[in-house]
């Protein structure tokens, strides 16, 4: 057997439904995650931390010395989730107030957490897209609005990517977070369809591929790493290991 020839046998029930879903005429528009379907995000925000650190040893080194470390930055992100419940769904808000605590903690005047924020959201937009990202964009867009959906704080606009997208909705902005189907139901709206006719690709298994399902969409699930389906119940509609897996099965053929 050719090397590719169990790949191709495995992919071949992914690409068959993918290809039944494009010539059925129910997808009329995508929705797409960012973080982790895009670009890998934890390097990223690895970097943006490391960023962070560095401006405050600057401009406020008692909150450098009291964090010392990215671990520790991380931490107090944490921290912040329990004392901020009501930011849960804004991961700016909340890695600012992190930030403005570790401020207040260290004896550092508060009010540099704005100019400290900007420094990693800055960094924070800062990525390195999966080799197969762009095509996908370029290939989904000139096929279908595309709206982005994700539970991050990452700016399309900025990233650099913009141009693909009818339209954009991040959590910290809409006041919604996946699963909940009524962000669901607003890319929908965003791309002027019914969430019958959207397909939803992401990589997390509750929140995408779930979440999507329980909103009455279609579900590719992005399984890079070849895991088992973590969740009970019905699995997605497609599962692919790559974003070009995706492409070749909505290809006309």
């Amino acid at each position: 057997m050719h090397p590719d020839s169990t790949e191709t046998l495995a992919a071949s029930p992914a690409l068959a439904q993918l290809k039944a879903l494009r010539r059925s005429g129910r997808i009329r528009a995508i929705s797409i995650d960012l973080d982790d379907t895009l670009w890998p995000i934890w390097p990223t925000i690895a970097k943006a931390e490391a960023v962070l650190l560095d401006w405050l040893r600057l401009h406020a080194p008692a909150t450098a010395l009291h964090l010392g470390d990215t671990a520790t930055v991380r931490a107090l992100r944490h921290e912040i989730v329990g004392l901020r419940p009501d930011l849960q769904s804004d991961l700016s808000g909340l890695r600012r107030e992190s930030i403005r605590l570790a401020l207040q903690r260290a004896g550092d005047d508060p009010a540099l957490a704005e100019a400290a924020f900007d420094e990693f959201f800055a960094a924070r937009q800062r990525v390195d897209l999966f080799e197969d990202a762009l095509p996908t964009l370029q290939f989904l867009a000139a096929h279908w609005p595309v709206v982005a959906l994700s539970n991050g704080n990452a700016d399309v606009h900025v990233v650099g990517i913009g141009q693909h997208f009818h339209a954009s909705l991040s959590a910290s902005l809409s006041g919604m977070a996946k699963p909940d189907a009524r962000f669901f139901h607003a890319a929908a709206e965003a791309a002027g369809v019914a969430p019958e006719h959207v397909l939803h690709i992401g990589d997390d298994a509750e929140l995408d591929a779930r979440g999507a399902m329980d909103a009455g969409m279609h579900a590719v699930w992005l399984n890079r790493g070849g895991v088992a389906w973590p969740c009970e119940g019905r699995e997605p509609h497609v599962t692919v290991a790559s974003l070009a897996q995706l492409c070749e099965g909505l290809a006309e053929s």
